[in-house]
């Protein structure tokens, strides 16, 4: 089976392996982020709020470090907005914790807003205008949704069409639109809230389970899956209402090593990778 090497995208300075890394992701304008804090969350730190450190890594690999005060998360989902900020959200909400798990942070690293989104976040991502994607696995509310930073509701998936759409295994946000794969029937979906001619298009797709999306022209690839399928690199090619498969093949690291315990982050034509210890990213891109 043929392979694809990812190739080392961004890197986590040496001066910064001490904190420990609650999460880290790739902005939609390319730029690296890791969240760090001193020690590993505990179960009885739910209800402290800590001091956390955003480091950023752009695409020359220039680094910046924004001090985040009083954050609440502690398995949390991080992203940046548009002209400097953060958004930090929980993925799970807890009956005995603050309801409010999305907290917006300005460039100081102040909380300016917070809001809830609704339990079992599986995805967050920050697109072109500011605007919040967030993709939820098979809790309540389901689905795919989009925040202002202020916290108003500005899309929903509910009553979208879109078909199966119990829990959003992959998502991409580049410029502001959305791209989407969901458990059960893993069709591909382009959203486009702000379009007046079909915002949502959905084809037909038969990979099942993949944890990632790249889409280019009329081109897409798939990462991930079930069981052996983890490492999984599958193309096809968009028509007009499936995708036809072109090719199968797996994804590697750069050593030609499966990748393991991940963290994936997809951008347009983009799928980045992270891997254990967490401190650099690697990317596959559907355009090279």
């Amino acid at each position: 089976m043929q392979k694809t090497v990812l190739v080392p995208y961004a890197h986590l300075p040496h001066a910064h392996h001490d904190r420990h890394v609650l999460t880290s992701t790739v902005d939609v304008f390319g730029t690296a982020h890791w969240l760090l804090a001193d020690r590993v969350p505990q179960p009885g730190d739910a209800a402290r709020p800590f001091d956390a450190l955003v480091v950023s890594v752009d695409p020359d690999g220039n680094a910046e470090l924004t001090e985040l005060s009083a954050v609440r998360a502690r398995w949390p989902h991080l992203d940046r907005l548009p002209g400097g900020g953060f958004v930090v959200a929980a993925s799970r909400v807890r009956r005995y914790e603050d309801t409010h798990q999305v907290q917006v942070f300005d460039a100081l690293g102040r909380e300016t807003s917070s809001f809830s989104a609704g339990d079992a976040i599986e995805h967050l991502l920050v697109d072109e205008d500011g605007q919040i994607w967030v993709g939820h696995f098979d809790e309540n509310p389901i689905g795919i949704h989009r925040w202002s930073s202020t916290g108003r509701h500005t899309w929903t998936s509910d009553d979208a069409g879109i078909p199966g759409l119990f829990d959003c295994d992959a998502l991409n946000v580049s410029g502001t639109a959305a791209w989407a794969c969901a458990y059960t029937d893993f069709p591909l979906v382009e959203i486009r809230p702000d379009r007046t001619d079909r915002p949502v298009r959905v084809w037909a797709n038969r990979v099942r389970g993949s944890h990632a999306v790249a889409v280019h022209g009329e081109r897409v690839a798939f990462y991930g899956g079930y069981g052996e399928a983890r490492d999984r690199l599958a193309h096809g090619e968009i028509g007009e209402t499936s995708v036809e498969p072109t090719d199968v093949g797996l994804l590697t690291l750069p050593d030609g090593a499966a990748p393991g315990r991940r963290r994936v982050a997809g951008r347009g034509s983009r799928i980045y990778v992270q891997t254990e210890p967490f401190t650099t990213w690697c990317v596959f891109d559907l355009n090279s």
